[in-house]
């Protein structure tokens, strides 16, 4: 496949008629599923102390995951969602130019310039993984940060972990590299990254999750950032007074308790991504394997039929789109919208 767009995205506009009323909200790479009853009732204990101000600055919640991840709580900056603690790390970082392929998470151009920072794109390859030697080449002196997303933000591709290991070993170590592993839990278990070597070999690397995907928990804007040393220490200081709240810690504890019924959600939501990508290839749509909760359908003619069918997705200039995936009903609908573009016929599973 080949994929050559830059952001911002906007609607495709082919046919100039008005979209029918939106049946599937697909745009924002959403988990379909509400948080898990065990999570919802311990957010709901929490809402008798909402009268009260959470902690002045976080500890509870990074001891919490850094128990999870088997490191210490000194190694865990939290925040607003995955996007409040990038925003975090650009302002610690204060400038210069950021690299990152091109289209990324829209929220990477946004917040750069909101932290002043200049956006250095690298196209994609055609396979839609983000090159990383054009990329090594766009590092130089004024390179203040450099993104990596693992998987890749709008296609679901995986950089090889041998490829992402020398190319930060290829970066120097003046210039920080945020990996941005958001959709980490759809991996399988032997294309993740070891966090502890990585981290201990690359003092300049910060790993940034979040519990907005997986997890369930978009609305509850909770995300957190792995590093070692001077560099998370720079972002830790980035901080938001009172700007965690208590919900989140409980939802957290409560997620993290619940690990088994989470796993088989992100495997129930793989199986739909892989039976709807099956379903739209077999109709001629060249779809790169995603390893995320989300497709990325080469247009053009895509984004408009699919608005046209009343079906919601981001939509890129040459009218491809990216839909999130794990409704049944909503694959189904989104296979009848595409399916007459290339002469297909209808899903059956």
């Amino acid at each position: 496949m080949s994929v050559r767009l830059v952001e911002p995205t906007i609607p495709s506009q082919r046919f100039g008629s008005a979209p029918a009323p939106t049946a599937f909200d697909l745009g924002l790479s959403e988990n379909p599923f509400p948080p898990l009853p065990s999570v919802l009732a311990a957010v709901k204990e929490t809402l008798a102390q909402a009268n009260r101000y959470p902690e002045f600055l976080p500890q509870e919640l990074p001891r919490i995951i850094a128990t999870h991840l088997g490191v210490s709580s000194a190694d865990v900056v939290v925040g607003a969602g995955a996007t409040g603690v990038a925003m975090q790390v650009m302002r610690a970082l204060g400038g210069g130019e950021l690299v990152t392929g091109t289209p990324t998470f829209d929220g990477y151009p946004i917040m750069a310039e909101m932290a002043g920072m200049t956006v250095v794109p690298v196209p994609l390859d055609l396979s839609g993984n983000q090159d990383l030697t054009a990329m090594r080449r766009a590092v130089n002196r004024r390179t203040a940060l450099v993104v990596l997303c693992r998987p890749h933000n709008p296609t679901g591709t995986v950089l090889d972990a041998g490829a992402v290991r020398k190319f930060v070993a290829a970066v120097p170590q003046r210039v920080p590299v945020l990996l941005d592993e958001a959709y980490v839990e759809f991996l399988a278990a032997g294309d993740r990254l070891d966090l502890h070597a990585l981290l201990a070999r690359h003092p300049n690397v910060l790993v940034l999750r979040t519990f907005s995907k997986a997890y369930g928990l978009a609305g509850l804007r909770i995300g957190y950032c792995v590093g070692r040393g001077a560099l998370i220490e720079r972002v830790r200081a980035q901080q938001l007074p009172f700007g965690v709240a208590t919900a989140s810690v409980a939802a957290v504890r409560a997620a993290y308790a619940a690990g088994e019924e989470l796993r088989e959600r992100v495997e129930r939501i793989n199986r739909e991504r892989d039976v709807l990508r099956l379903s739209l290839r077999a109709c001629g749509f060249d779809i790169p394997e995603s390893h995320a909760n989300f497709l990325y359908l080469p247009g053009p003619g895509v984004a408009t039929a699919l608005r046209r069918a009343g079906i919601k997705a981001k939509a890129y200039p040459d009218g491809s789109a990216r839909i999130a995936v794990g409704d049944p009903a909503a694959g189904r609908a989104v296979h009848a919208a595409l399916a007459w573009l290339r002469g297909g016929g209808f899903m059956t599973t």
